[in-house]
């Protein structure tokens, strides 16, 4: 009797995992919740106006702006945290589903105090 109510608290523990996980997910793939903040954003400072001069600065600066133009610099860093998101997601999703794999497992467990006759 004991392994069945184990099994139906660890059964309800697994759905709760994935079921959270799965709605936090659809959050943050919707935009109404942020990924976790793993990988922050760079921000570079501009560069001073007293070397404008310098042919080096002048090319580092229209690379950037170039490479800007082309690549937002914050999409790199939301991209990787939504990567790492999605590998916590799996692992949690994987993780419930033993939970409660082991809870059915439990459930169905025959009493064998019954059977004594």
């Amino acid at each position: 009797m004991a392994n069945k109510v184990i099994g139906y608290i660890l059964l309800a523990v697994g759905l709760i995992v994935i079921g959270w996980t799965l709605f936090a997910s659809y959050d943050i793939f919707t935009g109404k919740a942020s990924a976790p903040k793993i990988f922050l954003e760079y921000t570079k400072e501009s560069p001073t106006t007293k070397n404008t001069q310098d042919p080096q600065k002048l090319m580092e600066q229209a690379i950037s702006n170039q490479l800007g133009n082309l690549l937002p610099t914050d999409s790199i860093p939301q991209i990787l945290n939504l990567v790492i998101w999605s590998m916590l997601a799996g692992i949690l999703i994987l993780g419930g589903s033993q939970i409660a794999s082991l809870g059915i497992r439990l459930v169905a467990i025959k009493d064998n105090s019954n059977n004594d006759k």
